[in-house]
């Protein structure tokens, strides 16, 4: 009977054919080779791991009850097994390890590609050659809650929800948050890597195939964070061109006051393009003041790294709120104290503290 019920499992293996291997076949060569480390870094584990799983069987087995095994109490040492317990998985430790740092470096998402797959390096510039080197596409990438907006600074589009980018064409990710810090991954591409408000993060990477693929945040950020997913397509460069065409046609106008719109947190967005996008959108968004009425971070540090703004310039601190409470559906904030200066009742100004403060 137990066979009989082992062979009515086995049809059910058959729905296994259903499941999609992306991590195990990409359509990219960063993550090809990410795959490759993959497997090789299993295959030199497996050395071990293998044997000792036999091992185990085969002395549960040689020395079980009822075998005439050989017992030898006083044996203590081994010089040949000693060396190979110790030998082996230094090796493969060694390997390993050489592994990891090469694959650090090479696939380092900042690292600009110099391959477009292994059998197709990228183009070089030589004197006499008349080979001409695809420049990468910038995308930038801005993580919403909960959505994912892409903007193409050269084509002067954005879309929501989907990326399109041209088959052997290296692509150069710029990666930022709004609000909540986020993942983007495209496991058919290359790896996942954060996207962080106000901060700036990249991803070289090339599709190799064209196709339809998923990308998701891999970093939970909230309610809706199950449905922050996106298309990314592979298309050839025609394709590509009239996809852009058509954002073009058929695309709404991006600028500061729509962004401020767009940034409400909301779920299960359809696919929507934009045109006529600021040049500094990004910029502001990095830097978080889309709203001009904010004080961008960039000014805020060159401010803090010339001594700060003082008491004079304490209005201009008062004034910055970057927890989008209200864009955000909440409520504003209590106005919040500052200490502008200490005074005592022979020095109601506080002068001495500002003297002591340069002196020190």
């Amino acid at each position: 009977m137990r066979i009989f019920r082992a062979i009515a499992v086995l049809p059910l293996f058959a729905l296994l054919g259903g499941c999609q291997w992306v991590l195990l076949a990409p359509s990219g060569d960063v993550a090809l080779q990410q795959r490759n480390l993959l497997l090789a870094s299993t295959a030199l584990m497996l050395l071990v791991i293998v044997p000792v799983m036999a091992l185990t069987i085969f002395f549960a087995w040689r020395y079980r009850a009822s075998a005439r095994a050989s017992y030898d109490p006083d044996w203590n040492h081994s010089l040949p097994l000693e060396v190979v317990i110790w030998s082996v998985p230094l090796l493969i430790i060694i390997v390993i390890g050489a592994m990891t740092w090469m694959g650090t470096h090479l696939l380092d998402p900042y690292r600009p590609l110099n391959r477009i797959s292994a059998s197709k390096p990228v183009v070089e510039a030589r004197a006499g050659s008349t080979a001409v080197r695809k420049q990468p596409l910038v995308i930038e990438v801005v993580a919403l809650d909960w959505k994912w907006l892409f903007l193409y600074p050269a084509q002067g589009i954005a879309s929501l929800n989907e990326v399109v980018a041209p088959v052997d064409q290296p692509i150069e990710f710029r990666i930022t948050s709004s609000a909540v810090m986020n993942s983007l991954f495209i496991p058919a591409l290359a790896g996942q890597i954060y996207a962080m408000p106000g901060m700036q993060t990249k991803l070289n990477a090339v599709i190799n195939h064209a196709g339809e693929f998923e990308g998701f945040s891999a970093n939970y950020s909230g309610a809706g964070f199950s449905d922050m997913r996106f298309r990314f397509r592979g298309v050839d460069d025609a394709a590509f061109g009239d996809w852009v065409q058509g954002a073009i046609r058929n695309g709404t106008t991006l600028g500061r006051d729509e962004y401020l719109v767009l940034e409400r947190p909301s779920e299960r967005e359809p696919v929507r393009y934009f045109r006529d996008i600021p040049s500094d959108l990004f910029t502001a968004i990095l830097n978080m003041c889309v709203d001009r009425a904010k004080m961008c971070t960039r000014d805020m540090m060159a401010m803090d790294a010339r001594g700060g703004g003082g008491k004079e310039g304490i209005h201009t601190v008062t004034a910055l709120e970057y927890d989008k409470s209200v864009r955000r559906g909440g409520q504003p904030l209590p106005p919040r104290p500052f200490v502008m200066a200490i005074c005592t009742p022979t020095d109601v100004y506080g002068a001495a503290g500002v003297t002591a403060r340069a002196v020190n």
